[in-house]
């Protein structure tokens, strides 16, 4: 009896230890897609500022000025565009890895449910079996 019911907590164990370990596995390759991710936006966005300002450094005159100004604009909007794409990207990225993570969760949840139900139908055939035989 002893024996069936540490089997038993054994092979529940493993599954959670399995489980926690692949939960734990889709959130660190989430967290480094979405490091990297926004790591790459920060790197173009700064070239790109800095490009700017490099330019803007060898201004010497208003005309000068009014010349790279719309530059200046359009390096401001594609910024912002990207870290919009970026937060977008790693939305959807974070809410795919929540889904796998559910599901994960979801099976491990009916596995458990199956076994209990079997074991409880398995114990009521035993608990049935012995009144017959009295």
């Amino acid at each position: 009896m002893y024996q069936q019911f540490n089997d038993q907590f054994a092979k529940s164990t493993r599954q959670f230890a399995d489980a926690t370990a692949q939960v734990g596995r889709l959130a660190l390759e989430n967290t480094e897609a979405v490091f990297g991710l926004q790591l790459a936006t920060i790197e173009e966005n700064m070239n790109a500022a800095f490009a700017f300002f490099g330019e803007l450094a060898e201004v010497r005159d208003v005309d000068g000025a009014k010349a790279v100004w719309p530059k200046g604009v359009q390096i401001a909007r594609e910024n912002v565009e990207r870290t919009i794409g970026a937060g977008q990207e790693v939305f959807g990225r974070t809410f795919k890895t929540q889904e796998a993570i559910a599901k994960l969760a979801k099976s491990q949840f009916e596995t458990a449910a199956e076994t209990v139900k079997a074991d409880v139908e398995k114990a009521a055939k035993a608990a049935t079996g012995r009144k017959s035989a009295r």
